[in-house]
């Protein structure tokens, strides 16, 4: 195949990020952009070197080899399944939908076609979580006896977007549920979570929290903690620590870490904290393109389907569940 011609649906925060690394993808050698605000789309084209249309009915028509979807989570199903009547390959941000019931009718809809569609859950193209799972699956660190997850944020988003977005859980968390899951092979079969809000104000009266923990029971037994925090002044910190009978590995330990040690003589790490989700995954994410042009072209990665993305949301109900109840919830 020559170089692929490429579609972006929403040139917001995420898909300005990917309009730049598709634009930057040998083999990727046209992009065509369209967004609601047609003058912001023709304002990103230009500073690309792309195209711009003004809808996703000329996107389509185009001659796109691919779609990427980066608008809004509710124009997420419309797009999905247009892309997919389509005839062509789909690349989404997540979550498929606003919520799981919601997304169960586009599940059916890509698989009746045999559409070819993945998620954009980018740790799972991150270097330190492809090693975790490689190291695990060599059995080099024997059975797992805890994991731990970390997600959190230097600064909150604004309260109008937590407003939205669905709970911490949804919102953060997902990625979480949605490695270990893919990490270990695993189904979490239970969720007990826990929350608080000691910062804005404003973000308890739209009903989320700013910090939150679950305790998560997989399908053998294996026990694993998922915290999130929207104030965590010391830099961007996403971690993941698998501790083994034969063997322990932590991702996200390296110079940037958000953290310092308090012991004598110890300076790592040396290098400024990641600021952002966006910086702290910047190689990820243009791996995802990447992976999205290879599968264009029939080579299969590690890129999520969207039933795996559609599992980690269950988790994340569950956990957003409990988080109200006070209870354990089952996953569904």
């Amino acid at each position: 195949m020559s170089d692929l011609h490429l579609g972006l649906a929403g040139v917001g925060r995420i898909g300005v990020m990917h309009a730049q690394n598709i634009v930057a993808t040998p083999g990727i050698g046209r992009l065509t952009v369209a967004d609601i605000d047609a003058v912001r789309a023709e304002e990103v084209a230009t500073g690309l070197g792309a195209d711009a249309v003004t809808d996703i009915a000329a996107l389509l028509e185009s001659g796109i080899d691919g779609l990427v979807v980066a608008t809004g989570t509710a124009q997420h199903p419309e797009l999905i399944r247009a892309g997919v009547e389509a005839g062509i390959p789909v690349f989404s941000e997540k979550p498929v939908a606003p919520d799981v019931a919601l997304s169960l009718p586009v599940l059916e809809f890509i698989a009746e076609r045999d559409g070819v569609v993945r998620i954009g859950h980018q740790r799972r193209l991150d270097a330190g979580h492809l090693e975790a799972k490689r190291a695990y699956a060599a059995g080099e660190l024997g059975w797992l006896h805890a994991i731990r997850a970390v997600t959190c944020d230097m600064t909150p988003p604004p309260v109008s977007f937590l407003a939205t977005s669905g709970g911490l859980f949804r919102d953060c968390s997902v990625h979480d549920f949605d490695v270990i899951r893919w990490l270990t092979g695993r189904e979490i079969v239970e969720v007990y979570a826990r929350g608080s809000n000691n910062g804005d104000p404003e973000i308890g009266k739209v009903g989320d929290v700013d910090t939150a923990l679950a305790v998560c029971t997989l399908d053998d037994g294996t026990l694993a903690v998922v915290t999130a925090s929207r104030y965590n002044g010391a830099g961007h910190d996403v971690r993941l620590e698998l501790q083994g009978s034969a063997g322990s590995v932590q991702v996200g330990m390296d110079a940037r870490t958000a953290l310092r040690s308090t012991e004598p003589g110890v300076t790592f790490p040396e290098g400024s904290p990641h600021t952002t989700f966006a910086e702290r995954f910047a190689d990820a994410y243009r791996a995802e393109m990447a992976a999205f042009a290879d599968l264009i072209r029939g080579v299969d990665g590690e890129l999520c389907r969207p039933e795996d993305a559609v599992a980690a949301s269950r988790v994340a109900d569950a956990a957003q569940e409990s988080l109200a109840t006070g209870v354990p919830v089952r996953v569904s």
